[in-house]
């Protein structure tokens, strides 16, 4: 497979787009107001404890207080990096039902040193945990703990034991260590380096705690290009391309340190035409905020996210296929499925996903889709859990989710809809206006009016054919002046005493 990374910079953004067999499989932004939070770590302050849920909220210095859940006391989270062997954690960290209860552990106004885990969502503050865990390239150093584990992704078993003897002898005392993936097939000194390195860090920011005052920022994690080049400039990433200078000595300054070996995969793009231009990302981009997505040959899809989960349909539209039904469903599935896995890592989807397939009647077809689905996510880095194509024709996912996905982060709601993505209709706004004179006939207060309205909703209510303004007039003795006004929403609308020309719309709204 080829692979390659693009990397775009700006005076107000920054961008990276990950490329597998020249096709967009991920895309990051960051801008200087909405800079990653994950991997920071905070001095704070515990401002309330509830035994009832079980969870803190604690004042790291940020307009709404972070959340802390009894889960995240004491236990290695996971974040960005590659998952460990549960079978391997300490006892404390499986056997959920024996954890300590929180009010015992945490007291209000504590100070205590936390990590971000996932960033402000909606109108969620940050979440946290007590756990520290600082990134390698090779492992990740875990302070106040003092086991080995071995990422999941590493299946080679032989392997697998070779990396924990070999990181034996490395750990120092009072740490533990999480083997990352990209460790497969270091030698003892790639890891020894990496050791190093952590400590060194480790060391720095535990006096900087120790010596601030809460609530502080203690480390900031690395910015989004030396995080991703960290997580994913891999040997099997074919070329690096950079098209602003600093950034470009950035990754080569962390390629000569950590991996020499791909420094000359690096190469700085000094063309005319803009990078993303050249491999015309950017309609691919602009279409991440559309719910309609197509596939081959006429299928599509319907990607909707809500706050409590995602959904995503799949629909045949003008794909006929074979004269065999059942085949021609499992191609139109088998196609959704790879194209599914692409959108939800490109337009990083997280939490709750439920995906709608056509109807099959075969199992060994629900197999075979179930099977390939999670074949598609085999390159996906966050974690995720995928259960079987249910009797209704739907596969259910729960993916890894730290941050808003690109549309939360692209895009703000409608403030005509509020993000519905509907208004109401023409007649049920002129309904509401009847309503309104209504309740002003009850009152009896005035008698001349201005309407200021939509001009397409002005043209439905005095049609012709029917004229409800006229009606309006002729029912309840009123004068009514209509006047069309573009610059109001169509499910809006002004009502003005003519007389003094105040406006009263508010005093009979329901």
């Amino acid at each position: 497979m080829k692979k390659e990374i693009l990397i775009n910079s700006t005076d107000f953004e920054k961008r990276v787009a990950i490329m597998e067999d020249d096709c967009l499989v991920e895309f990051s932004v960051e801008r200087p107001d909405t800079e990653r939070m994950v991997g920071d770590i905070y001095k704070g302050i515990v401002s309330t404890v509830l035994p009832g849920m079980q969870a803190a909220f604690v004042d790291i210095g940020l307009e709404r207080a972070a959340y802390l859940h009894a889960s995240d006391v004491g236990k290695d989270t996971g974040r960005d990096y590659d998952s460990d062997d549960e079978e391997e954690a300490p006892a404390e960290i499986v056997r959920k039902g024996k954890r300590v209860a929180i009010e015992k552990v945490l007291k209000r106004k504590q100070e205590i040193l936390v990590q971000v885990i996932k960033e402000p969502i909606s109108t969620k503050g940050p979440r946290i945990a007590t756990e520290i865990s600082i990134p390698g390239r090779y492992l990740v150093l875990v302070p106040d703990d003092d086991h080995i584990r071995v990422s999941k992704r590493i299946s080679n078993w032989p392997e697998r034991k070779r990396l924990r003897k070999t990181a034996e002898p490395l750990r120092p005392e009072g740490f533990g260590l999480i083997i990352r993936t990209e460790a497969e097939g270091k030698t003892d000194n790639d890891l020894r380096a990496d050791v190093k390195r952590l400590l060194k860090l480790w060391a720095k920011l535990k006096k900087k705690a120790d010596s601030s005052p809460a609530p502080t920022l203690i480390h900031k994690e690395a910015e989004m290009v030396v995080s991703m080049i960290r997580d994913v400039f891999t040997d099997d990433v074919e070329r690096l391309l950079v098209d602003n200078r600093e950034d470009y000595k950035k990754v080569i300054n962390f390629a000569r340190q950590v991996a020499p070996e791909l420094k000359s995969r690096v190469e700085l793009y000094k063309g005319d035409q803009p990078l993303f231009d050249l491999y015309d990302l950017e309609p691919e981009i602009d279409r991440l905020m559309e719910p309609k997505v197509w596939i081959k040959k006429g299928a599509y899809l319907i990607i909707e996210q809500t706050e409590a989960m995602v959904t995503i349909d799949v629909n045949s539209g003008r794909f006929v296929g074979s004269k065999n039904q059942e085949n021609t469903i499992l191609r139109v599935n088998l196609e959704s499925a790879k194209e599914i896995a692409r959108q939800i890592r490109l337009r990083d989807i997280g939490g709750l996903i439920v995906c709608d397939f056509i109807d099959m009647y075969s199992r060994d077809n629900r197999r075979r889709l179930y099977e390939e689905f999670q074949r598609c996510f085999r390159y996906d880095r966050a974690k995720r859990a995928i259960n079987p194509v249910t009797d209704f024709g739907l596969i259910e996912l729960t993916r890894e989710r730290v941050r808003p996905s690109h549309m939360h982060r692209l895009s703000d709601p409608c403030p005509h809809c509020n993000g519905k993505g509907r208004v109401l209709s023409k007649d049920t706004m002129a309904t509401k206006i009847e309503r309104w004179f209504m309740r002003a006939k009850a009152a009896r207060k005035f008698k001349n009016y201005h309407l200021v309205v939509n001009p397409d909703l002005a043209q439905a209510m005095a049609d012709n054919g029917n004229n409800r303004v006229g009606r309006l007039m002729k029912i309840h003795k009123f004068s009514i002046n209509v006047i069309r006004d573009t610059t109001i929403p169509l499910q809006e609308y002004k009502v003005y005493n003519a007389d003094t020309h105040d406006d009263i719309t508010s005093a009979y709204q329901k």
